[in-house]
């Protein structure tokens, strides 16, 4: 992930990627987390719909979910934005 950015997208691609090669999801949001204090960081959210049959594609899923639950116990503001409203959380 760039660290030069102001916001930081798509976080799920990343933790795919991460999944995909076998990297522990955990200590690379830790890392992260530490690097992308300053950041804004937005993600997809992945947790609806149909549990994929796919191995990789749960592992996915899951390792999103814990991410985003780290990241936000993290975070001093967080925001889901649902339909174009946005819904304060923390």
């Amino acid at each position: 992930m760039p660290e030069n950015r102001k916001i930081i997208y798509e976080i799920d691609k990343w933790i795919l990627a991460l999944v995909e090669k076998d990297i522990d999801v955990e200590e690379a949001m830790r890392q992260f987390i530490a690097a992308n204090r300053d950041k804004i960081v937005i993600c997809n959210d992945i947790s609806c719909g149909v549990v994929p049959l796919d191995p990789v594609l749960r592992k996915w899923r899951e390792a999103v979910g814990k991410s985003l639950a780290v990241l936000s116990r993290t975070s001093d503001e967080v925001i889901r934005l649902f339909c174009a409203i946005p819904a304060r959380i923390k």
